[in-house]
């Protein structure tokens, strides 16, 4: 039975840059991947082009972009493997790539060439990749060097031993493409408390008949003002918003669905750049046309068509419309407030929102309580915004167990939680 340095488990983003890295350190790593191919999810991110980091992650106040029971536990992290240590190792591998808006790296060509990016940096550090391997069972045993346990993997390919082993398996999100919940189970076997699992970044949906008047609407894109939560809790955003015929979702709605708890409503101003009521207002003053038709010139044609066609008092010529039903248009555009009845699961989540918690596990060195263990990228209590930020936390937390692996004390007898 071969003796691995490093037995890493999941060859996903996080798993094969911390293979890449820890490889080049000189330890000998194996990576274990259950699915026939690696870096599905890489494959498909951002449009097939992969939104690989975000330029205005703030290291200093990790909390602004990460959700997390501890949102101060990625700061670490963070901050010693920043956006331009990926973007130098990017451009090293001459990959072209653009900023899309508001921070969010893209390359120019394919996420082919990230996944390619990380293949090369494990084949410089001699690592194995096995695909179609199926971890059966992990049993932790005594090393030879008594300073830590170490472990036994019973494979489909039969057993492997390890000093250490790393669980990059990510979370529950996009199954058809191999996701699992191995590291939850693994973590729980080894007595490591879990934070409740749910869809994060994902659209939202409505009840069929409640929805009826919008559905028509699907395919509709827009930007809007978009918030949940009361007072300390309070999230907004200001990102587009697109129709479906069983909700909403788009970049707006990715975001908040994060934030968004069960049997709350969401708030959307629809017009977000003008002052509706004082436009409506102008259009009753000097416009003979219908209000319908002076509407959308404010917001697109088949959104004012929807509201509209709701209130047969609007059903006029602006100056016909009385005060009263103009304000409540205005109203309704500006603070439309309504409250899904779900989401539409981890099938379309772009992430796992909760996990393993951070409080059995090191942010210094992702070790946790149980020695030689680690965890690192989704599968962690740790999720990103949309935009980048859940690849950055992916290559960091990866950088930092990579690290820990290859320092001279090599896993610690008792990893401290933090």
């Amino acid at each position: 039975m071969n003796q691995w340095d490093a037995v890493i488990v999941g060859a996903g983003a996080a798993g094969l840059f911390c293979a890449g890295v820890a490889g080049q350190r000189g330890l000998k790593v194996l990576v274990i991947e259950h699915s026939d191919k690696i870096a599905e999810k890489i494959r498909i991110s951002g449009g097939g082009r992969c939104n690989f980091t975000n330029r205005l992650l703030d290291a200093s106040a990790p909390q602004k972009h990460f959700i997390s029971q501890n949102p101060h536990f990625c700061r670490s992290a963070l901050s010693r493997y920043t956006p331009q240590d990926f973007v130098d190792l990017v451009q090293k591998h001459g990959i072209a790539f653009h900023e899309k808006h508001k921070g969010q790296l893209f390359c120019d060509h394919s996420a082919e060439d990230i996944i390619r990016m990380l293949m090369a940096e494990c084949a410089a550090g001699g690592v194995e990749i096995r695909t179609g391997c199926s971890v059966k069972s992990v049993q932790a045993v005594q090393a030879p060097t008594e300073l830590h346990n170490g472990f036994i993997l019973s494979t489909s390919e039969g057993p492997i031993q390890t000093t250490s082993l790393v669980v990059a398996t990510g979370g529950l999100s996009i199954p058809k493409i191999g996701a699992s919940d191995w590291g939850y189970r693994i973590a729980s076997q080894f007595g490591l408390r879990l934070v409740e699992r749910r869809a994060g970044l994902v659209p939202l949906t409505f009840d069929g008949a409640a929805w009826a008047p919008y559905a028509q609407l699907a395919g509709l894109a827009l930007p809007v003002s978009i918030e949940t939560g009361e007072k300390k809790s309070r999230m907004h955003f200001d990102e587009d918003l697109l129709f479906t015929h069983r909700g909403l979702s788009g970049p707006g709605v990715l975001q908040i669905s994060s934030y968004w708890q069960e049997g709350t409503p969401i708030r959307l101003n629809l017009a977000p750049d003008m002052n509706l009521p004082e436009r409506l207002q102008e259009a009753k003053l000097r416009s003979k046309k219908l209000l319908g038709n002076e509407l959308a010139t404010l917001v697109p044609s088949r959104l004012a068509e929807a509201w509209i066609s709701q209130d047969p008092a609007l059903q006029r010529t602006a100056a016909d419309v009385p005060d009263k039903a103009l304000n409540k248009l205005a109203k309704a555009l500006a603070n439309w407030q309504l409250t899904p009845t779900g989401s539409e699961g981890y099938k379309k989540a772009e992430v796992t929102l909760g996990g393993v918690d951070t409080r059995d596990v090191s942010s210094q060195s992702m070790e946790s309580k149980q020695a030689g263990l680690y965890f690192i990228g989704e599968v962690i209590d740790v999720t990103g915004w949309l935009g980048g930020y859940n690849f950055q936390w992916a290559w960091a937390s990866g950088q930092a167990c990579a690290e820990a692996l290859a320092s001279p004390q090599g896993p610690r007898s008792q990893a401290k939680a933090s």
